[in-house]
Order: structure tokens, then sequence, then C-alpha cells
């Protein structure tokens, strides 16, 4: 690593050769302000140099897409150092890393690696999530090496990264630089409400709750923040003159005025306090994700690989892939696919929507799912005759409850969907089936909490339908079903999101010959197991015994609402019926119509009408939308369970 500063004294050369030098410089002057005259020369400043130091240990499983998302940051690579350590591992860090730097090398300024092999672990630790004196002391000893060598290669900035953080925003590290902050944080985001950032701190320098903690975190406040703890993604401005009483060290602290934890983190905090030198979290942009740090106890091959396979599935959902370069795929494990117990899970995707369905394989990639694509009927495709012609009439008096509308063809392609999935579990005697639709995001720990669900439903028995995903829209609480931790009575819903279907419940759906009497599925559902507010459309079917639970909190949701950029919806978007078609009752040549006056144009205009896509409930039920509930809390974040370095 070197930044490099040239320099000359008067005593080392002999007088002519100083008298020559000025000459030469003079007359090159000359003619540079001449060329600039003539030719209008735009003179251009390089970006700041950026040493970036990095600590490694066990963390083969999150280095290839570190590595890959830190390679494509949008920044002159010739204008950055790499500064990484690794040392205590017990897995394959230290390989990977070579790897990458390998190809990698010749494209930065410069390099500094090194590592140590063994041993595994400290004498001192019980397991490689426990946090002693002696690890904190190694890791401060470490990180004040990195500073001090930024220093002294008069680097214009050091960004210290942990190795568990992806940087998915390509412009992180100039719209942090653009910024001009001594001391910034990119806010980045976990799968509950931990993030990199502190909002308050309590007199003995730990962890203190605040309102504007989730302010910041939920983006209801947006820009740069002044908050007392910034971590594991810092970006230090070293021409800051003040930046110079920085440190890891508590040695280095004003005597006398830290009596706090040998903690690097919370020392580098009070040092920048100390110093008069303001933190900041930025979150004016989406930056990245940071993984929870494991606490005592818990394993990298358990709890880590589940928060890994969240984020990547947060990824994935706002960018639609993952960027893991070649050379780095070898390191990444393919993940076995089951049917996690069930007989089968179908995927329903219209032919032409190929970016919703390669996003979705991409998650079943990262969950182990073992999914058949089901062909939705696509109702852009469907005609007046081709609905006439496969029997469906619709039901008498049925209007869509937000729109007064009668049913659009995308929503008879939606039903058919479901319907001919149904018909194939009872042809081929499937007992279980996961049915989801292809707009859909997976909650965190969604095996995991799968399989609670299912567990508790097999064991109390009774249900035909267990809802995954959907939108409650009933005021009145629902009950929970008896013994169950997982489980309530499904109230009256919208959305078919994801669901899992016994073989008796398709056959009850299928018996009541729901073609000849049309409604959307997420109307036909609640109204089979009799929890449907209209009873002058639940009269219409005799067996509304179908028993529907729901997962609760819920472990589906949409990826996009109405309003959401990138929103599209197949239902709600396409032709409704013309009116040609009789409903069920009105015989060939009758005049009874389906009426097809909306209220659509009119309110178009103030764009006030909801849709079955908003969070919004029906204009006359509460406002009230379930929401994950699996979300950690902010951890009390002591000294050992806050950690996610060496």
């Amino acid at each position: 690593m070197c930044y490099r500063s040239d320099r000359f004294t008067c005593g080392a050369f002999p007088v002519f050769v100083m008298k020559a030098r000025l000459l030469l410089s003079l007359t090159m002057v000359t003619a540079m302000m001449s060329i600039a005259s003539c030719d209008q020369i735009v003179l251009t400043e390089q970006l700041p140099t950026v040493l970036v130091a990095v600590l490694v240990r066990n963390k083969q499983h999150t280095l290839p897409y570190f590595f890959s998302y830190l390679e494509d940051l949008d920044y002159p690579k010739n204008r950055m150092s790499l500064w990484i350590r690794s040392d205590h591992n017990e897995d394959d860090s230290i390989e990977i890393t070579k790897a990458w730097l390998k190809r990698t090398t010749p494209l930065y300024h410069s390099v500094d690696f090194k590592y140590r092999s063994v041993p595994e672990k400290r004498e001192s630790e019980k397991t490689s999530t426990h946090w002693n004196e002696e690890r904190f002391g190694d890791v401060i000893r470490l990180k004040q090496e990195a500073l001090q060598t930024a220093r002294s290669k008069w680097a214009d900035f050091i960004f210290f990264l942990d190795a568990d953080v992806f940087l998915t925003n390509r412009n992180t590290l100039r719209s942090l630089i653009e910024l001009k902050l001594p001391i910034v944080a990119p806010m980045l985001v976990s799968d509950g409400l931990y993030s990199n950032f502190w909002c308050g701190m309590t007199p003995d320098y730990y962890y203190h709750r605040t309102d504007d903690y989730k302010k910041i975190l939920n983006y209801d406040q947006i820009g740069q923040w002044p908050v007392p703890m910034v971590h594991s993604a810092v970006l230090v401005r070293l021409t800051v003159s003040q930046t110079r009483h920085l440190t890891f060290e508590r040695k280095n602290l004003p005597p006398g005025r830290y009596g706090g934890p040998v903690d690097d983190i919370i020392i580098f905090a009070m040092s920048a306090n100390y110093s008069g030198i303001p933190m900041y979290v930025c979150n004016a942009l989406l930056y990245g994700y940071i993984m929870v740090p494991l606490e005592a106890g818990e394993t990298v091959a358990g709890k880590d690989m589940e928060q890994l396979t969240n984020i990547l599935s947060y990824a994935v959902n706002e960018y639609g892939e993952l960027r893991l370069k070649p050379d780095l795929a070898k390191f990444v494990p393919d993940v076995p696919k089951d049917k996690m117990t069930l007989s089968h899970i179908y995927m329903i995707n219209l032919e032409r929507r190929t970016e919703r369905r390669e996003k979705m394989v991409k998650h079943f990639d990262l969950l182990g799912l073992d999914v058949e694509h089901f062909a939705a009927v696509d109702g852009k495709k469907l005609s007046d005759k081709q609905v006439h012609d496969m029997g469906i009439r619709f039901l008498p008096g049925y209007a869509d409850p937000f729109h007064k509308r009668p049913m659009t063809m995308g929503e008879i392609g939606c039903f058919l969907s479901h319907y001919n999935i149904w018909e194939r579990m009872v042809r081929l005697n499937q007992q279980e089936v996961l049915v989801l639709e292809d707009d859909i995001r997976f909650e965190p720990f969604f095996r995991r909490r799968a399989y609670g669900v299912l567990s508790d439903a097999r064991r109390i028995g009774g249900w035909d339908l267990i809802y995954f995903g959907r939108k409650r829209l009933q005021e009145e609480d629902e009950k929970w079903i008896e013994g169950s931790e997982y489980l309530v009575k499904a109230g009256y819903s919208y959305w078919t999101l994801g669901y899992v279907i016994t073989l008796e419940g398709a056959k009850k759906l299928l018996r009541e010959k729901p073609l000849g009497k049309l409604v959307p599925v997420d109307e036909y559902l609640p109204i089979m197991f009799n929890n449907h507010p209209n009873e002058s459309w639940a009269n219409h079917f005799h067996d509304r015994s179908l028993s529907a639970w729901s997962a609760a909190p819920l472990l589906l949701y949409p990826t996009h609402y109405t309003g959401d950029e990138g929103y599209v919806s197949d239902t709600e978007d396409s032709i409704r019926i013309d009116g040609s078609l009789p409903t069920v009752g009105i015989g060939k040549g009758g005049s009874g119509v389906v009426n097809n006056d909306t209220r659509d144009a009119a309110k178009a205009q103030t764009g006030t009408e909801p849709k079955k896509g908003d969070k919004e409930q029906l204009p006359n039920a509460p406002g009230w939308l379930t929401e994950s509930g699996i979300g950690q809390g902010e951890h009390d974040l002591e000294a050992k369970n806050r950690r996610s370095e060496l």
C-alpha cells in the first residue's frame, strides 16, 4: 500500500542542476498554458483515496457475497487500498480471501493481507461466539493498526467494514464521500430491528432505546442524523484534522474521562465525542444489509445460515438477483431441496411473467424448496366465447366491493389457475399441497416457522386450509386454535398469496361447482369457510364447511402494494367481462346481463378508490393489517453479544 509523496530538498542537488530544473519547469508551464488556451483542456480532480479495513473470522458463508458486492462498488479501484486481517478461523475464510485476492489484487492501488492459520480458537475462548477481554484486545489492536496505516499512507478516508455486511448499492462509497462528513455510516438493514447505529447511550456506555431509532430505521425520517454510535460500516474522513485524536485504544483517551468497558466500538465513539467530532448515520438510500451478531450458544450452521438466507432473500426481492462473482460461486454450496414434508408445492405463474418466475426460482434455491411451476390461466388470452364454452356463469348480484364492477378476465384466469390445482390434487391423490403465487416475499426464518405451523396443525387436526399469506379484513380478534402457538381461525380475508390445502379441502371446494356461480377466488374461500359478510352471495353455496386457519404471524406478504413502484396486478388491471355473458339462472336468450356500470372512471380522476392490492382495508373495515410478528427486537447489545468481526 503506497500513497506516494515525493519530497526534494535544495541541499541534495548541485546548483546548476537546480537551475536547469527550474528553467525546464518554466518552459513546461508556458507550454501547458499555451495548450490550455488553444485547446481548452478541462482539468479534472481525482477522487479521494480510501483504505478499506476488513477483519475476517469464520465468515466462509458470507465472504463470497461480501467480496462480490465490495468489488462491484462504483468507485475507482486504483483509488482504493485493501487492508485485511484474518485469524482463528475454523472454516475456509482464508482460502476464500486468497482466491478473491488472486484475481483482484492488480485492480486495487494496493493490498495488505495478513493472516494466521492456527490456532482455531484462543485458549481463553469457550466458543467462536465467546467475546472475552483477550478477544476484544486483539480487535482493538488490529483496528488501531488499520487506522495508523491509513494515516501513514496519507489516505483521505478509511472505511471500516465488517465481513458480514453486503453493500448492495453500488453508489454507497461515492455517496458517503460526497456528504463530506467527518464520520458517517450507511444505514444497513437486517432481518429484525438490528442495525449498525445507536440513537442513545446509557451512562455506562451501552445501548439505550429511543423513539428516533425506529423513525430512522423505518425511513420515517430520511437524511443524515447525528448519533452517538455507528459501527460495522463506518467511513472516516481523515483530512479533518480533529480525526487525529480518534482511537480504538483506551490508553489514548483523555486521562480520567472514560470508565467504560474494553470495547472497540464504544472506545472509538467516545474518542469522537471527546474530540468534538460528530458521528452520523445516513439513510438517504438503501445501502445494503447486515447480519445480526450471534449470541453465545448460537452457531454459524444454525442461526447464522438462516440469517444469511433471510438477507439474501431481501436482496432478491429488491434487486431481482444476487451478485456473485464466478470464482466465488464455487464456495457457495447448493441448498438441498425438499417439499417441507408436504405432498407437493405449486407456484402459479403466467408464462409471460418470466421475471417473476426467475425471481421466485432464486428464492426457492435459497430456501431449498422443491417447487413445480404451474402455468396460470392468462386472462388476457381469454375471450367471452371461451369463458362461456367452459361453462362459466357468474354469481347473481356479484359486484366488486371496491369498484362495484363485475369480474375481470384476470380474476377469471386467477380462479381457474387455483381451480386447476385443486382438480390435479384430486386426480393425483395429493394429501397436502402448498399453493404459492409468484408475487410474494418470504418472511424471515420461513422454513423453521412453516414447520412449526404444519406440526401444530397435524397434531391438532380438523383443518382443510391454512393461509400462509393473506389480507385480513375483519375487525374482531381471531380466535387462537386451542393448543397451538402459531394458528388462528381465519376470518374474512383477501389474497391467495400462499396456502396449504388438504385433499379433503380441495374436494369440498370442487363439490360446490364454483364455475357455475363464479366469484373471485379470494371471495370464494371465505364463503366456503362460512366467514363472509355478504350473506346473499354465501347462500348460493350449500356446503360451507371448509375449515380454514391462518398462520399467526403470517409467513408470506406481497412484494408490492398498490402505488408501490413496480406494482402490477394481472387481475385488477385486465379487461372486464362485457356484459354479454349470462348469470346463473338466466337462460339462453334471457334479458339478464351482468351490470358493467362502475365508478372506476370517476375515481380514476381522484386516485382515491382503494384496490385489493392496497395495504388499507375495505372502506367499512378497520385500518388494521397483520404485520410480521417474528422480527427480532433491538439487541441488548452487551459486548459479548454485539460483535461480528474477529
